[in-house]
């Protein structure tokens, strides 16, 4: 092995050894799409939510591994600001009544992790941005106590030499600088898994893409920043910039940022992996012991760690994922997209759109990733994260005279998406009541232009009229906004803020 530097309990290897170590990981990948190794699919699904922690008053709580004791449930995981929990939930079978079980599951979990929480004065909250944090909040000193945060955030900031710029520019202006990555923490968003074969990859990737900024359309939670009214879903700006290695001369020069919509369709999902090892130097260059070639030789699964390891630090809103259960590789897109909250069925409503929808585009054959200019599917992203509800969408016309038409997201959705979505989800053998409730929540949503970032951007406005100050007319919002996610109605529903 060649020299190495150990920090915070982890080995750095020789950025040299490690690019040898991972390209001999792509080429052992290669060898198991080639080979076709890999696990059939089962149909299931995978979901992740991340949390905050904040007082009765509104205000975030330091204290994530205090309430995690007091959890002690393995399901709930650290995040990295100490005001964040996860909770991963165990993949569950697209079929049946799914959503509802999901649905129980998450009640269920999350009002004891809630009841344990209060012990220590907190409260659980999924938000996207918890709008009444602060520069003082989002300090390195509030990461959360874990050698592999304050390794990736060392090695950051070391890649940029310079400090964090925060520069987004929305409803207002917001421009900020830190000397940490501690502002990323301000993120909290919903992760879908679905696993997949080699064979249909692309497909499912492809089919992400499309649909990722009707996803943000629909489900945009996250208006404030700082104080600042910025994007509808002001966590994609701030998670780019909190995460981007580039000094400013790399920037200019076009390298790509770490965190990225990506530039084409794919036809493999090698192509992702490679994009991976040749546009983005390694972050953290750890080396295992293993040889993935001789374990192939072996009539093994190599583990590929390097590999795994480099693809955790590209922080693509659709990421590819290569893992290793039960001595079988397997492949699944993992979908980042989505901003927490406000309440369980929301979240629901978010996950049936977004499986029902790909399980149709990816079916088609006439997909719509042939009909859609990349360029068009990237302007899509970025006119959904800044308008969200209100975003107007470019899309393929129907019929034979094909071409793109500008079209309101809530128009799509009604009129072309959701019915896609139910036959998608009935292909997947969800039940026509369970797919019909959480369906019916996205049309609601469609019909009084209502998601998350529109009431919590009214109601803070209504606040202001009323003659509260910025300050606390964000943690007026942040109060009500709890009170109602605590009900449990869909946000659609919810009667103005204060």
């Amino acid at each position: 092995m060649g020299e190495k530097v150990v920090s915070d309990g982890f080995d750095l290897s020789d950025r040299h050894q490690y690019r040898r170590k991972l390209r001999e990981c792509l080429d052992a990948l290669r060898v198991l799409l080639d080979e076709k190794r890999f696990e059939r699919p089962r149909n299931l699904m995978g979901l992740e939510i991340e949390l905050n922690l904040a007082d009765g008053d509104g205000l975030p709580r330091m204290m994530n591994l205090e309430v995690l004791r007091r959890i002690g449930s393995e399901d709930f995981q650290t995040e990295l600001g100490q005001f964040n929990l996860e909770v991963n939930i165990v993949p569950h079978r697209l079929s049946g009544r799914v959503f509802d079980q999901l649905a129980e599951e998450l009640r269920t979990g999350l009002g004891y992790a809630d009841r344990q929480a209060r012990q220590e004065g907190a409260g659980i909250v999924m938000i996207g941005i918890l709008p009444t944090l602060t520069d003082e909040d989002l300090v390195s000193s509030n990461l959360t106590e874990v050698d592999r945060y304050m390794l990736l955030n060392d090695q950051i900031m070391a890649s940029r030499g310079e400090e964090v710029v925060l520069d987004i520019d929305g409803v207002e202006r917001l421009n900020r600088t830190s000397s940490s990555i501690a502002p990323e923490a301000a993120c909290t968003s919903v992760q879908l898994h679905l696993q997949v074969t080699p064979e249909r990859f692309a497909d499912v990737w492809n089919a992400s893409q499309a649909v990722s900024a009707v996803q943000i359309a629909m489900g945009a939670n996250s208006p404030f920043l700082f104080g600042r009214e910025l994007w509808r879903e002001s966590r994609i700006p701030l998670f780019l910039q909190a995460t981007d290695t580039r000094p400013d001369e790399l920037r200019a020069q076009g390298v790509r940022p770490r965190t990225w919509f990506g530039e084409r369709w794919i036809e493999s999902a090698y192509d992702l992996f490679e994009e991976n090892f040749r546009y983005f130097p390694a972050l953290l260059p750890i080396c295992a012991e293993e040889d993935p070639h001789q374990v192939l030789r072996e009539g093994g699964v190599p583990a590929l760690s390097e590999l795994v390891l480099h693809n955790g630090t590209v922080y693509r809103w659709n990421r590819p994922v290569y893992a290793v259960a039960g001595g079988v590789p397997h492949l699944r897109v993992e979908n980042r997209v989505l901003p927490a909250g406000p309440t369980v069925t929301d979240v629901l409503a978010n996950t049936a759109l977004y499986y029902g929808l790909v399980r149709s585009l990816a079916d088609e054959q006439r997909p719509v990733w042939r009909r859609l200019p990349f360029e068009a599917a990237a302007e899509n992203f970025d006119a959904a994260c800044r308008h969200g509800i209100d975003a107007e969408l470019h899309w393929p016309r129907s019929g034979r005279q094909g071409g793109l038409v500008k079209v309101p997201a809530v128009r799509l959705v009604q009129e072309e998406l959701l019915p896609m979505a139910a036959a998608g989800l009935e292909a997947w053998g969800v039940e026509r009541a369970d797919r019909e409730r959480y369906l019916e929540v996205l049309e609601a949503r469609c019909r009084y232009r209502v998601n998350g970032a529109s009431w919590q951007a009214a109601a803070y406005h209504r606040a202001v009229d009323s003659g509260l100050d910025r300050e606390k007319a964000l943690a007026a919002v942040t109060r009500r906004y709890c009170e109602l996610s605590n009900t449990g109605e869909p946000v659609h529903s919810w009667p103005p803020g204060p």
